[in-house]
């Protein structure tokens, strides 16, 4: 690890003056991510930014039909909050089955989302659930949040303070994953709200996208039966050591089903 500055700032004003007085600074959450990079001399910061005490970035509340959660908030407390159970519980179901007990203590959903890592599972909840993260300057929706494998819309600086999903009629997320890290080696999503459905998959491609098809036919049948006979393209889908393109196209298919029902 190379040397670096510390800063543990309380406010947002000043973790934005620190970052703006660094010469290359560096955020940091959870440090799920940027901690092991810096061990391995992958990254060489000159200023690490602890978010960790910033009491604006920290929280869960729910006003009318919208569920938001600070960004640094931990995931073992998304996945135990008893106001994303009642709201959104498949949410809390996905953030109980991130990584092991040290990782959900550790981790942060505003860390996970920044990331953007291709296998994470927030992104297709996100998506799926339409939500809007704010951030220090403006709101963004999730699906123009998430831009290619490790790279979102925040601009230089920018920080998450909040991610907002408004609560949905029926939602449930499978996952099938990797035995080691517990990352998805496929990860479906699947809402419904109103006249509305979506589908979205993580962990298959280098971004967190949606099944356009499967939404359709679940539009005007809400029932695993109603995916039968449709099949997913391989077409810019991950082919690697852990699972080839061919059986990550598969695994959408059941996952989505599987989806469906448990929400049903």
């Amino acid at each position: 690890m190379y040397e670096f500055e510390y800063h543990q700032p309380k406010s947002l004003e000043e973790a934005t003056k620190l970052f703006a007085d660094a010469d290359d600074p560096q955020f940091m959450a959870g440090g799920q991510t940027i901690i092991p990079v810096m061990k391995q001399r992958l990254a060489m910061p000159s200023d690490i930014i602890d978010l960790g005490k910033i009491s604006d970035l920290q929280g869960i509340s729910v006003d009318g039909g919208a569920l938001t959660i600070g960004a640094m908030t931990h995931h073992n407390e998304v996945a135990g909050s008893d106001e994303v159970r009642k709201a959104i519980p498949a949410l809390a179901e996905l953030a109980s089955h991130i990584g092991d007990p040290a990782v959900r203590n550790r981790g942060t959903i505003g860390g996970s989302i920044a990331n953007n890592d291709p296998a994470a599972d927030y992104p297709a909840a996100l998506v799926a659930l339409g939500a809007t993260v704010q951030t220090t300057s403006r709101e963004i929706a999730a699906e123009d949040f998430f831009t290619a494998m490790f790279e979102t819309a925040l601009d230089e600086g920018e920080m998450i303070v909040n991610v907002t999903f408004p609560a949905p009629e029926k939602a449930a997320y499978e996952k099938f994953p990797n035995p080691a890290s517990r990352y998805a080696t496929t990860g479906v999503f699947v809402a419904k709200t109103g006249e509305s459905v979506r589908v979205a998959v993580t962990g298959a491609g280098a971004c967190v996208f949606r099944q356009i098809d499967f939404e359709k036919a679940l539009l005007g049948d809400f029932s695993p039966s109603a995916l039968d006979g449709l099949t997913v393209s391989t077409d810019g889908l991950n082919s690697d050591l852990h699972a080839s393109a061919e059986y990550r196209a598969n695994l959408i298919s059941v996952l989505a089903k599987r989806a469906v029902k448990h929400a049903g």
